[in-house]
C-alpha cells in the first residue's frame, strides 16, 4: 500500500513543491504544466496488456525509452525557453518517479527484474 502511495504522491504533490522552486510567483502555472507531463503515459496505451503491476515502464514504453530520457536531459539543461525546459523537468522528474517505483518493484520481484529493459541495458553496458 506504500508503494502506490509514494508513487502517487511523487507525481502529484512532490510537482507542486518543483513549480514553487521553478517559479515561486507563477507556482500555479508551472504546476498545471508539470502536471500535463503525466500525457506521457499515454504510452502505455500500446502495450499488451495496457497495465501490467510487474512491468517496469521505464526502457519499455516508447516515451519512457533510453533515448527519450537522454532527450528529457538534454532538454532540461540546453533548452532556455522558460515552458519549454519545464516541460523537460516534468517529463525527467516522471522517469525519476517511475524509476523508484521500478526499484521498489524489482526488491519485491527479482524475475521482474530480470525481465526489464533496466536490466537488459545493465547487461549490454557491464557484460
Amino acid at each position: 500500500m506504500l508503494q502506490p502511495a509514494v508513487h502517487y504522491f511523487l507525481h502529484f504533490i512532490a510537482i507542486a513543491l518543483i513549480a514553487w522552486l521553478v517559479d515561486r510567483e507563477n507556482w500555479k502555472q508551472a504546476y498545471l504544466i508539470l502536471l500535463a507531463t503525466m500525457l506521457v503515459d499515454l504510452d502505455h496505451l500500446f502495450a499488451t496488456p495496457v497495465f501490467d503491476p510487474d512491468r517496469c515502464g521505464i526502457g519499455y514504453h516508447p516515451l519512457h525509452s533510453e533515448m527519450a530520457i537522454i532527450g528529457y536531459i538534454f532538454g532540461s539543461i540546453f533548452v532556455k525557453h522558460r515552458i519549454i525546459r519545464l516541460i523537460f523537468i516534468g517529463l525527467l522528474f516522471h522517469m525519476f518517479t517511475d524509476l523508484i517505483d521500478c526499484l521498489w518493484s524489482f526488491s519485491k520481484c527479482s524475475e521482474c527484474y530480470y525481465a526489464s529493459e533496466i536490466y537488459k541495458l545493465k547487461e549490454s553496458f557491464f557484460n
